[in-house]
């Protein structure tokens, strides 16, 4: 029986959509411009990463030749192979905006055909009778922040006073977000994630996609953030590819905020881990257990939110550079009818002024013994991905999108 892996690269757009004119995105591609600045000699200072980008396998996958007929043109600095050994070809977002939950539904067969709501840039970002309301269902003695803000950067400005004041740090950005910033030894995880299920009934008359609880660690000047992120996600519009493949006797296994971002909808089983290393060795060993007719799903996250929004350009090479050193591992312990897709949710090309997400076409490279290479082009939804795999693991058609298998 055939089972279905995605390796969701979060954040890894391949060139500029149709419509990024309307989001000022025109000219954005995250591979595209990585690809660029490390054939450029773009590294870092301590000199952990420098040259051109080092990519053999997902190369071999078709991904430069997905891109190149995304953006049109030769992605420069990395080599141009003639034979590849898995499907390839790019995918084009029906839904609105460019945040995570979106891409997610969509590659499980739900476009978001509407608008989210979003908080303004101006300082308040957020409505007074919010907070108010998040006040005094939490108890709390006020707010940092209530502004747009990279993560980051607001813990640093603000840590100091949180820990003096008691009081969270609550921020937002151009994605559909509110983002709660707190210590964890001096503010309480559990505490966070509290405030955040209160904030989640708070804003959900305010379309907003995600509530983000951020714990950070660390003394001032030297915080950071931790692997406890959580997202309260509003629910799904529909039942998407997770619902349908469980109602059908099969198995979904959710990997790092897989399942949050679906609001464990349609789940079987969560398995948290934290960084590529740990994600990729959750993946292994997901594989290795699963039964047939799974899907086994995992949002690689650290592309997006450590090297994509903070505009990191050696962080992000060298992260794709370990992904991609990995996956003959993965080839190894696939079975014969075993697929694999690799994906994105939406770009954010670090070389992009600002720190938010890019309009960008996704990747769809599909590989496995059983699978035909070659060009599958240009596929008018991400909601292919998904219909390809309700095809794949022989459950009933998805209400979207159209198969590239069988």
């Amino acid at each position: 029986m055939p089972r279905a892996i995605v390796l969701l690269l979060d954040s890894f757009g391949i060139g500029a959509a149709e419509d990024a004119d309307k989001y000022g995105d025109e000219g954005a591609n995250t591979f595209g411009n990585i690809a660029l600045r490390c054939a450029a000699g773009s590294g870092d200072q301590e000199n952990l990463r420098q040259g051109p980008l080092q990519i053999p396998n997902l190369l071999s996958w078709g991904l430069a030749a997905a891109a190149e007929m995304s953006a049109g043109e030769p992605v420069i600095g990395v080599p141009v192979l003639e034979q590849f050994v898995a499907k390839y070809g790019y995918a084009v977002e029906q839904s609105y905006g460019k945040d995570t939950p979106s891409g997610h539904w969509e590659i499980a067969g739900v476009p978001c055909l509407f608008d989210w709501g979003y908080f303004p840039p101006d300082y308040p970002s957020f409505p007074e009778s919010l907070i108010n309301d998040f006040l005094q269902q939490c108890h709390l003695p006020g707010i940092l922040g209530n502004k747009h803000a990279s993560g980051t950067e607001i813990i640093e400005e603000l840590g100091e006073e949180h820990i003096r004041s008691g009081k969270p740090i609550v921020y937002t950005s151009a994605d559909s977000v509110f983002q709660i910033a707190a210590h964890e030894k001096y503010f309480g995880l559990q505490r966070l994630y509290e405030l955040c299920e209160v904030a989640r009934k708070l804003v959900d008359p305010y379309n907003i996609g995600r509530v983000i609880a951020r714990p950070f660690v660390g003394e001032v000047g030297h915080f950071e953030r931790t692997g406890n992120r959580r997202d309260y996600s509003m629910p799904p519009p529909a039942p998407t590819l997770f619902d349908q493949l469980v109602d059908q006797q099969g198995t979904v296994i959710a990997i790092g905020k897989t399942a949050d971002i679906f609001a464990h909808r349609g789940v079987s089983q969560t398995i948290k881990a934290n960084g590529i290393d740990g994600l990729f060795d959750a993946t292994l060993s997901a594989v290795s257990d699963a039964p047939d007719k799974s899907l086994i799903f995992t949002n690689f996250v650290d592309f997006d939110s450590h090297y994509g929004h903070r505009r990191d350009v050696p962080g992000y090479a060298a992260a794709l550079e370990l992904l991609d050193s990995r996956l003959p591992e993965l080839v190894s312990q696939l079975k014969l009818d075993d697929c694999v897709i690799v994906a994105a949710d939406h770009g954010c090309d670090p070389t992009w002024p600002g720190s938010d997400h890019t309009r960008e076409h996704i990747p769809v490279l599909c590989y496995g013994s059983q699978i035909e290479a070659g060009s599958v082009g240009r596929r008018g939804t991400f909601a292919d991905i998904g219909q390809s795999i309700a095809t794949w693991l022989g459950i009933a058609p998805l209400g979207n999108g159209t198969t590239f298998l069988r």
